[in-house]
């Protein structure tokens, strides 16, 4: 049974997402209960777990309304316990559970907060990566470090190019206008940027992306690459020094 996987936006610019697969619904992350709730009445589906990427209230404003309407089982990063809602279930990397499509692997990736778990389904080719890997993105450092952040982008770049990228916000026309500040003249970047941009014009989200898209385009994953290096005078430099300039930059872009 395939994944049928259903983007919510939520917030501003928040994305949840309702997964159905062999093993019932889950909600991965949830901002506010309202769109979600509306989105499962709309299918019929009543989810039975929650499963939270990292501790932000963008991310779990939500979560206390939905298991009090549901019932369902809350799940997240036990690094993050003590700053989530009460979990059911506190997950760690290893913790692989599910069948089929459903098999879910949950992933370490801290730099933007110190817990923060993505959830890969390796059988569905599809992974929900939240605040750290976003589309021609990545989150902003709050928690841990620039050579934390960039491990954790080993992880991705590890991932097979045609795993679908589900993230958490509906940043990309501004991460776009920043890549093409790293690497202007990448053909694949403007073909990108220029389709994102028709996108957002009919009001469409532009997540998913996939993982061969991201390693084609998103500077955050090409820190590595000595074309990129060139570009910003640190020919030399570490992947992770290169890493952390362009996320420097990008805070203030």
């Amino acid at each position: 049974m395939p994944l049928d996987i259903v983007t919510v936006p939520c917030l501003s610019d928040n994305y949840a997402y309702l997964v159905k697969g062999p093993d019932g619904v889950c909600v991965i992350d949830a901002p506010e209960a309202g769109p979600i709730i509306a989105a499962l009445d709309e299918r019929g589906w009543t989810p039975g777990v929650i499963m939270i990427t990292h501790h932000h209230h963008d991310h779990v404003g939500g979560v206390d309304a939905l298991k009090a309407k549901y019932g369902c089982k809350v799940m997240g990063p036990k690094a993050e316990e003590a700053k989530l809602p009460p979990l059911d279930m506190a997950l760690e990397e290893g913790m692989n559970g599910g069948a089929g499509d459903g098999y879910t692997v949950p992933l370490h990736v801290p730099g933007h907060t110190l817990g923060h778990m993505a959830f890969h389904f390796p059988e569905a080719k599809a992974v929900f990566s939240a605040d750290s890997l976003m589309a021609l993105g990545c989150g902003r450092v709050f928690e841990g470090t620039p050579e934390m952040m960039w491990q954790t982008m080993q992880k991705f770049l590890a991932l097979p190019d045609d795993t679908r990228v589900y993230s958490g916000h509906e940043y990309t026309a501004n991460n776009a206008r920043f890549a093409l500040t790293v690497e202007p003249d990448n053909d694949a970047l403007k073909a990108r940027a220029a389709e994102i941009e028709e996108t957002r014009a009919r009001g469409a989200p532009t997540v998913p992306s996939t993982i061969g898209e991201e390693k084609a385009t998103n500077p955050f994953l090409r820190a590595h690459l000595q074309t990129v290096k060139d570009g910003l005078n640190m020919g030399h430099a570490s992947d992770a020094d290169v890493f952390a300039e362009i996320r420097r930059r990008k805070d203030s872009f």
